[in-house]
């Protein structure tokens, strides 16, 4: 059983809610690139399909941001396509806290933008993972592609293969059906 996240209230910084959103990356704003159809279609799908597996374990939203405040480091406000926190880790005792979470989400989705720069990319998975991620997805429309970032291994898998992972071995990805039409 993995041990229950420390809530806080979540800092003031400064962020303006504006579409495409802002993110803070240990300090520094970057803007969240505006997403198109593939993208939309995509985070729904991802949305679906987790929350499905989630079912009585814990909430999936879009677009949820949530704000990672390491002892001794710049804060980071990232704002992942798709989120999975668990119960075990957010219960729903936390009430307002959870509109702000000031953990990392159990599972964070990211979906690649043409403008995406990979190292960028990089360095949120780095963030979201030394925040209690135990699952980051990367998921490229463009090579049909998902890639499961865990603590200790990355795997790639290509459609027509599903992603699955070794953090939550029920939790299984069918490329075919999520790259379907796009």
């Amino acid at each position: 059983m993995r041990e229950m996240a420390t809530m806080q209230i979540a800092p003031e910084l400064g962020i303006p809610e504006v579409k495409p959103a802002i993110e803070s990356v240990r300090g520094r704003w970057e803007r969240k690139m505006s997403p198109r159809r593939r993208h939309a279609i995509l985070q729904f799908r991802l949305c679906a399909v987790l929350d499905q597996w989630a079912r009585g374990r814990g909430e999936v939203g879009s677009e949820w941001r949530c704000y990672l405040l390491p002892p001794g480091e710049k804060p980071s406000s990232l704002v992942p396509d798709v989120a999975y926190f668990s119960f075990e880790r957010m219960p729903l005792e936390f009430g307002e806290l959870r509109e702000k979470p000031t953990i990392a989400p159990d599972v964070a989705v990211e979906i690649l933008s043409p403008d995406d720069r990979r190292p960028l990319l990089d360095e949120k998975i780095a963030i979201y993972l030394a925040n209690g991620s135990l699952l980051v997805i990367v998921v490229d429309p463009k090579s049909r592609s998902a890639e499961m970032h865990e603590a200790s291994a990355i795997t790639t898998v290509v459609e027509p293969s599903a992603a699955t992972c070794g953090a939550y071995e029920d939790l299984r990805l069918d490329l075919t059906a999520l790259f379907e039409r796009l």
